[in-house]
């Protein structure tokens, strides 16, 4: 638990702003790090024997709980997810339990790595190293991103990534109509 929460902290340290103390201060403000910090802990208690389990498990589950309702980040420990991992900003973010996450990787606000598919394509995406998920990115299936990815805002991925790739949802937008919103007068 020591070595890949150090890593997790690390991360939130560099990504934060200010000289020693402000930096700090940020980390241990951070919605992001509280909920690594019970992600690293559940994990660490979910290998204890049975009796300490009995101890330790209400813990991790009434923090964890107070994590979604607090900063609304849904991160189960039974997650595979390695060192690194820096979440900078709360709010709408919903990881599977079955995911399996890389070293070194980023996640912004109102993300959802979840489940879909049927039969042999039912399953969660396994996300390599060093990958950045922009906010409000949707990943879903059973699907691999690669290393070095950077995912967009909003967009929505259910295909496998290559390595080294920029995903990004086609921005813009598409003029259907000239009527506009009021109903005229007759």
């Amino acid at each position: 638990m020591g070595t890949l929460l150090r890593a997790d902290i690390a991360r939130s340290y560099e990504m934060a702003t200010g000289g020693r103390l402000q930096k700090i201060v940020q980390c241990a403000r951070a919605p992001g790090v509280h909920a690594v910090i019970v992600f690293r802990y559940g994990q660490w208690a979910r290998r204890r024997s049975l009796l300490f389990r009995i101890v330790l498990d209400p813990v991790y589950l009434l923090q964890n709980s107070l994590i979604k309702i607090l900063w609304g980040i849904e991160l189960p420990r039974s997650a595979q997810i390695g060192a690194g991992l820096y979440i900078g900003h709360f709010g709408g973010i919903t990881i599977s339990p079955a995911a399996v996450i890389g070293l070194n990787c980023t996640m912004s606000q109102g993300i959802t790595i979840g489940i879909s598919g049927s039969g042999e394509r039912r399953g969660v995406p396994t996300i390599g190293n060093d990958v950045y998920i922009a906010p409000g990115a949707r990943l879903f299936g059973k699907i691999a991103i690669g290393n070095n990815v950077k995912i967009g805002a909003n967009a929505v991925i259910h295909r496998d990534i290559p390595d080294n790739a920029v995903v990004v949802l086609d921005p813009g937008y598409k003029i259907i109509s000239y009527k506009g919103n009021v109903t005229p007068r007759t």
